[in-house]
C-alpha cells in the first residue's frame, strides 16, 4: 500500500525577515561537504592546498548555480522563460538541471585550471568525488519539495507514494487512461496516483553509491582523465536507469517511445567516460603520489 508524501514546510528556518528555504539549506549543506572532502583529499596530495580549495569550491558553486538554473529553464522551461523572463530567477521553487550545472562547473574548472596553470582533467580528477554528495543534497530537495516525482506503479508495494503535488497530472493520466481509476485514493479530494519516489531513488545511486565508489577509487594515484572517466561513466550509467522510474517532463516525447530527456543527455556522459577510460590507460599519466 502506496503512503502519502510528507508534505514538508517549504521553509527551513523562518527568522521573520530571514526565511531560509529547504532547497537553499541543500545547496548550502552540498557546498559544505564539497569543501570538506576536498580539504581532506589535500592531505594525501602536495599539489593542492586549502587556499587552492576555497577558490575551486568558490568557482565550482557559481557554476553549479548558474550552470543549473539556466540549463534548467533552457533545456526543460523555456515556453516559462519565455512568458516570464524573472522566472529564471527563482530558484527557491526548485528546478535544477544537472547537465547544466555539469557545463557550468567544467566552465569554472577550467578557469580554475587556467588561474593555477594546472591540467584541467588534473583539477577534475581531484574534484569529481566530492561531486555525488553535491548530488545526493539535491535530491533530497528534490524530494521535500514534492518535486520531479516518479511514474505512476501498480505494483502494491509499500515504497510507493501518493504526491499531492502531482495532483493535476494524475487527473490529467486518469482521465486519458480510465483504467488506472482502480489505483487512484481520494486524498484531501484530489484521486492521487501511486508513484515511484524516483528523487530518493536518484538519490541512493547519483549521490550515496557514486560516492563510495570514487572515494574509493581515487583513494590512491590514478592514470589522468581515470577519475573524471568513472564520474562520468557511474553518473551516466545510473541516471540512465533511474529515469525509467522518474515521470517524464510535460509535454515531452519519449524518443523511440522509452527515452526521456536525462537519459538522452546522459548518452554523451556515458559515451565520453568510455573514451576518456581508454585514454587514461593507454598511455597513463600520473598527476600525483601518495606522501607519506
Amino acid at each position: 500500500m502506496a503512503v502519502l508524501h510528507p508534505q514538508f514546510n517549504p521553509v527551513a528556518l523562518d527568522l521573520g525577515v530571514i526565511k531560509l528555504h529547504w532547497y537553499g539549506l541543500m545547496y548550502l549543506l552540498a557546498f559544505a561537504a564539497a569543501y570538506f572532502l576536498a580539504w581532506q583529499r589535500t592531505k594525501k596530495r602536495e599539489d593542492f592546498n586549502a587556499q587552492m580549495v576555497s577558490d575551486l569550491v568558490f568557482f565550482g558553486s557559481l557554476g553549479v548555480i548558474l550552470g543549473g538554473r539556466i540549463g534548467y529553464v533552457l533545456l526543460y522551461n523555456f515556453g516559462e522563460f519565455l512568458a516570464n523572463p524573472l522566472y529564471l530567477l527563482r530558484v527557491w521553487e526548485g528546478g535544477m538541471s544537472f547537465h547544466g550545472g555539469f557545463v557550468g562547473v567544467l566552465v569554472a574548472m577550467c578557469y580554475f585550471a587556467y588561474k593555477y596553470k594546472k591540467s584541467a582533467f588534473t583539477v577534475l580528477d581531484f574534484i569529481a568525488p566530492c561531486i555525488p554528495t553535491g548530488l545526493l543534497f539535491g535530491r533530497i530537495g528534490n524530494f521535500i519539495n514534492g518535486e520531479l516525482w516518479g511514474r505512476v506503479s501498480q505494483a502494491n508495494a509499500s515504497y510507493l507514494m501518493y504526491f499531492p503535488q502531482a495532483a493535476d497530472a494524475d487527473f490529467q493520466l486518469l482521465q486519458a487512461e480510465p483504467s488506472l481509476q482502480s489505483l487512484a485514493s481520494n486524498i484531501g479530494g484530489y484521486l492521487l496516483l501511486p508513484r515511484h519516489p524516483s528523487q530518493l531513488y536518484q538519490a541512493a545511486t547519483e549521490g550515496v553509491l557514486l560516492f563510495v565508489l570514487l572515494w574509493w577509487f581515487s583513494a590512491k594515484p590514478r592514470p589522468r582523465y581515470a577519475v573524471s572517466a568513472l564520474f562520468l561513466l557511474g553518473y551516466g550509467i545510473s541516471r540512465f536507469i533511474t529515469e525509467f522510474f522518474r515521470q517524464p517532463d510535460v509535454g515531452y516525447q519519449l524518443i523511440f517511445g522509452w527515452m526521456s530527456k536525462g537519459q538522452l543527455y546522459s548518452v554523451p556522459m556515458i559515451v565520453a567516460g568510455v573514451i576518456l577510460m581508454i585514454m587514461a590507460y593507454r598511455k597513463p599519466i600520473y598527476d600525483w603520489k601518495i606522501t607519506q
